[in-house]
């Protein structure tokens, strides 16, 4: 069996506050703490929680468009983290990124026939027509007009745009996209249509999508596993159908159960966890979770919970459900 596409160990990223000349004393914002995973290929892994969790900077540091503190980004077996910016360039070809916003991320001096085929040119040279003819596949590949490729973003729609970022990102064929909120800016209707192609080019070129979302309805849709993050951490990471099955952490049920339902007459059972987040700067003792947990014991109030398996197979980090004693 052949191994991860992409294999993340213990990544961290901390922000110092402040502009102290030793920096001794400045509090430290841990935007994402001992984060590990693994994406097959062809899989979907789905990245979700609430807003300010770590999960775009996860994006960035998987990216080196922000610098790890700690830890590795391994892609096919050979760990990127430490490469400088020649031998990254080369790797930026096996991974590349759809980020939220359609607006801000695609350059407006640019026509998007110039936009889709300027990641191949810069590490190719191309002539008029087989620029063109590679910018009317990409689009056509998208769901779009050949035609469009003389047109600039700002004469385009919100959902147009957001093929355009895909189809930019497919156009060196990567084995792998990192897809930040990716259809959150979208109409739902548009939503469908992009999660669609999505799915579509998946199955027609066994690409590997890490998608960071923050609509579960959207997760269920497309995640072949789920992980969910809280604070900067994996709190629980399972089967899509085994996460909304049973969910099994306290935060993941607190999701689940906050979620809205197509119909308003169902409702989740469980009640929405309560309480705000805690600071990133003064993270609660122990487990994070524990000031907002129902289930929350004196252990929780003490120690980090490692992310253990569990009889099915999930990662779970919670001394409640991974059974610990009641210290």
């Amino acid at each position: 069996m052949s191994g991860p596409l992409l294999k993340v160990e213990n990544l961290a990223k901390h922000y110092m506050l402040g502009n102290g000349f030793l920096k001794q004393n400045c509090p430290v914002v841990r935007a994402v703490e001992d984060v590990s995973f693994s994406v097959a290929p062809g899989e979907t892994l789905c990245i979700v929680g609430e807003s300010g969790c770590g999960k775009s900077t996860l994006a960035r540091l998987l990216m080196r468009i922000v610098e790890p503190t700690s830890g590795r980004v391994i892609i096919d077996g050979t760990d990127i983290t430490e490469f400088g910016p020649h031998a990254l360039r080369v790797w930026r070809r096996r991974m590349q990124m759809v980020f939220q916003d359609p607006y801000s991320s695609l350059n407006p001096r640019l026509t998007a026939g110039q936009i889709v085929t300027e990641p191949v040119e810069n590490f190719e040279r191309l002539k008029r027509k087989q620029r063109e003819a590679l910018a009317a596949d990409l689009l056509q590949e998208v769901g779009m007009r050949p035609e469009i490729m003389h047109r600039f973003p700002s004469e385009l729609s919100g959902g147009q745009r957001q093929r355009l970022a895909i189809a930019r990102a497919l156009s060196l064929r990567p084995p792998l996209i990192v897809a930040d909120e990716a259809v959150s800016a979208l109409d739902v209707s548009v939503q469908a249509q992009i999660l669609n192609l999505l799915l579509d080019l998946q199955q027609n070129t066994g690409i590997a999508f890490l998608f960071i979302s923050h609509d579960l309805s959207v997760v269920e849709h497309i995640a072949h596993r789920v992980a969910v993050m809280y604070l900067g951490r994996i709190v629980e990471l399972a089967t899509c159908e085994a996460l909304f099955a049973n969910p099994t952490h306290p935060y993941t049920e607190a999701l689940i159960s906050a979620a809205p339902l197509p119909d308003p007459t169902r409702v989740r059972p469980g009640a929405p966890v309560e309480g705000e987040v805690p600071s990133p700067i003064n993270p609660p003792s122990g487990c994070a979770f524990h000031p907002r947990c129902p289930h929350a014991i004196k252990r929780c109030r003490q120690e980090m919970p490692p992310l253990a398996p569990m009889a099915d197979g999930r990662l779970v980090a919670c001394h409640v459900r991974t059974g610990a004693p009641a210290i």
